[in-house]
Formats: structure tokens, C-alpha cells, sequence
């Protein structure tokens, strides 16, 4: 955040300065006010470009393996253009690639999920998933495994059938 803040002041001062070379090529003909203007629009510019650009970075930075499987589209007053172009300020993503079956239940995977959200760091939260259920808890000492062919019990959360965490994850066990 600390260098998003030095990156907004650069962009700021940047500007200020193509409006006073604006104003030294129109031998000052231009108000002193476009100085100001000109530097609250590039901040606000790149505040703008950054809030939008944000996603992509951090999915760029993802290490191959880790899936992007949900995204959370806003918008608010104080950012009315989101109104028509919602940004993308949280996700999730799994470590598919490190993802273990349960020795006792093949139908249940251990997963990783990361969870993202701008200005704030990511939470990693291990979770199991029952393929067979399509259903989701969070791995805990209290968890308890179910034996095959059972039902989940209380605590599992039921997932969409096309969820894509079940379709990263369950795949290669519905072929």
C-alpha cells in the first residue's frame, strides 16, 4: 500500500507538470487552476487504472497450480463508475496442484483455498471437499470424516454441481 500511495503522488506530480509545460507553451495563457486539476486527475487516474488492473496482477502472480475458482464484482457510490464497469475486488483461488485425497474416503480432497481482497492480505484456509456430495467443510480437529457412501453431517456446506472448485477438483473422478 505504501508504494501504491508513492506510485498516486508520482502520478499526481507527473501530471502538474505536463500542465505547467502546457502553460509555458501558451506563454501562460492558460490559468494557474489547470496545475491543480491536472494533478487531482492523474492521481485520481491512476487510483482508477490501479482499482481496475488489480485482479489481473495478483492472478499473474499466482504459481502455476493455484486456480482462480470464484470472483467478487462491486460497486459503489464513491466509485460511480463501477456502476458500469463493476470492479473485481475479491477472489478465491485453490492449490489445485497440491490438493490430497483422504486415505480413508477417496471421495473427500484436502485443498488450500486462498482468499484475496484488495488492500488487505491473503487468508489461506484449508478445506475438504466430498466430490461424491458436492459439498465443502472447513478442516478442523473437529471435522468429522465421513465413511464411504455416507452423508455429510451438520457443518458441510452444499455446492453447486458446476461449481469450479468441484470441477478442478473432482474431474479425474468422474471419468
Amino acid at each position: 500500500m505504501f508504494w501504491e500511495l508513492i506510485a498516486t503522488l508520482s502520478a499526481g506530480l507527473g501530471a502538474a507538470g505536463i500542465a505547467l509545460l502546457l502553460r509555458a507553451l501558451t506563454l501562460k495563457k492558460l490559468p494557474n487552476w489547470i496545475i491543480p486539476v491536472f494533478a487531482g486527475a492523474g492521481m485520481l487516474g491512476f487510483q482508477i487504472y490501479s482499482e481496475y488492473n488489480w485482479f489481473d496482477h495478483q492472478r499473474s502472480l499466482l504459481p502455476p497450480g493455484v486456480e482462480v475458482v470464484r470472483t467478487a464484482k462491486e460497486s459503489s457510490g464513491w466509485r460511480p463508475w463501477s456502476y458500469l464497469y463493476p470492479q473485481t475486488m475479491r477472489f478465491i483461488a485453490a492449490d489445485v496442484k497440491n490438493a490430497a485425497a483422504n486415505q480413508k474416503n477417496a471421495d473427500l480432497v484436502l485443498v488450500d483455498l486462498y482468499f484475496f481482497e484488495r488492500r488487505m492480505s491473503a487468508r489461506r484456509v484449508p478445506q475438504v471437499i466430498h466430490c461424491q456430495q458436492h459439498a465443502r467443510a472447513d478442516f478442523t480437529a473437529e471435522l468429522e470424516i465421513p465413511a464411504p457412501g455416507a452423508t455429510v453431517a451438520a457443518g458441510w456446506h452444499k455446492l453447486a454441481a458446476d461449481d469450479r472448485l468441484l470441477q478442478l477438483l473432482c474431474q479425474s473422478k468422474a471419468d
